[in-house]
């Protein structure tokens, strides 16, 4: 069930802007005018992880983000899901002798979604801040 001022997960795309008044997602109209809204596909904890991760590699297996973000197959896979279909990351999936490797990496789409993402949490760091 959606909270108050958010949208269903399928209307949560990348570089999305608030509605008029600026909002920020379930904020219920305390946003600044103008704000932009939290890119929802980037702020979930595993994804940030993962695209965090691979903004500081050229690329990471299935099997090297798994263990460093100390998660399960099936999370990873469902939240690298998300990320791909939102053009952030690109997955290759090839075969050493007979063992499938998966390897991802951060695209331009994605490294410039991460930056605008701690942009906006930097700002808001500095509002509280200031307040």
């Amino acid at each position: 069930m959606a909270k108050h001022g958010a949208l269903p997960d399928d209307d949560r795309r990348p570089g999305k802007t608030s509605p008029p008044g600026g909002r920020l997602r379930g904020d219920r109209g305390r946003g600044a005018p103008g704000a932009l809204e939290l890119d929802r596909v980037i702020h979930e904890r595993m994804r940030l992880g993962i695209v965090s991760a691979l903004a500081s590699s050229d690329s990471l297996s299935f099997n090297e983000l798994k263990a460093l973000l100390g998660t399960t197959d099936g999370n990873l896979s469902v939240h690298a899901r998300k990320l791909e279909e939102a053009g952030y990351i690109e997955c290759t999936k090839s075969f050493a002798g007979r063992v499938p490797k998966t390897e991802y990496r951060l695209t331009t789409p994605g490294r410039r979604a991460l930056e605008r993402y701690i942009d906006h949490m930097e700002a808001l760091i500095r509002a509280t801040r200031e307040r």
